[in-house]
């Protein structure tokens, strides 16, 4: 007679090994578009040469070494802090400061919530398209300021009014996906909670900060990492609107190493400046997830 122990542990073997069976397609598809082409980038970064009949060779730990030595490099990655730190947190402030309004009952509301979510489906490309047409030289921003006796700016050949260029245009596509996300975290706090705040004589700024933040602590934890996310990847405001110019100042990561790879076809220099990149993302989301789970 089979004791109860082993027929208990002998059914967690079957649980198991089901479980094993009914993950294995999603863990295949992981492996095959995920794990892998992460672990060839890594064996891409320690080689030289391109696909050709000549091949690639590994040269160890040149291609990093070249990223360390090289002004452009650091450049980019100066631009990228830049950019990211600019475009996350406005990213961030301005839709929740829009959800918090739109959660309240008034005429409109839904007419709004539309319009502010529209460029989020909007495609990139086409969006950059326009934003170049409206800061071109001769273009609708600066006949704007020309009509109030603002002298026109160069704002796609100049070094430093470029990239607020892009920055702009990445808060205008990341406002409306942030502002759907907030809103949705406002509704799962209970009004109960306002309603004990106001009978205690807090006011709106009050109730803001020691109910509306703490309540959205998850949501935004999830709206900074997907923003940063975004941020770090973008590449089609650059290649539409300036190409990296003027004089390399919008030149971001993700666009860098495009150029590497496609138009210079150094694979393997570019595979390392993308180690470099996905290195900095994990630890940023890390650093993200962390910070917000010691404040819970």
């Amino acid at each position: 007679m089979k004791s109860p122990h082993f027929s208990q542990k002998q059914l967690l073997d079957n649980d198991a090994i089901a479980a094993w069976i009914f993950l294995a397609p999603a863990l295949i598809l992981l492996g095959l578009f995920l794990l892998w082409p992460i672990a060839y980038l890594f064996y891409l970064s320690f080689t030289t040469g391109s696909f050709t009949i000549a091949g690639v060779r590994l040269v160890g730990l040149k291609n990093y070494l070249r990223l360390l030595l090289t002004p452009d490099f650091w450049q980019v990655l100066s631009n990228t802090a830049y950019f990211t730190i600019a475009t996350v947190i406005p990213s961030l402030i301005i839709p929740l400061g829009l959800a918090v309004l739109l959660n309240r009952s008034f005429a409109l509301r839904g007419i709004l919530r539309t319009a502010y979510f529209i460029p989020s489906i909007t495609s990139l490309v086409a969006a950059g398209l326009g934003f170049r047409w409206l800061f071109q030289t001769e273009g609708p921003v600066n006949a704007l300021l020309d009509s109030i006796n603002i002298e026109p700016i160069p704002w796609l050949g100049s070094t430093i009014w470029a990239m607020p260029v892009l920055i702009l245009l990445s808060i205008w596509k990341q406002l409306g996906f942030n502002m759907v996300v907030f809103l949705a975290g406002l509704q799962a706090i209970p009004p109960s909670r306002y309603e004990a705040a106001e009978l205690d004589g807090a006011n709106s700024w009050q109730q803001f900060w020691h109910i509306t933040l703490p309540g959205l602590r998850p949501t935004l934890v999830f709206a900074t990492v997907t923003t940063a996310i975004f941020t770090l990847r973008s590449f089609e405001q650059v290649y539409v609107i300036t190409g990296g110019g003027p004089l390399n100042s919008t030149n971001l990561l993700v666009y860098y190493i495009y150029d590497q790879a496609f138009a210079q076809f150094d694979f393997g220099y570019a595979a390392a400046a993308a180690t470099v990149l996905l290195a900095v993302t994990l630890v940023l989301v890390y650093l993200q997830l962390r910070t917000w789970g010691e404040e819970g």
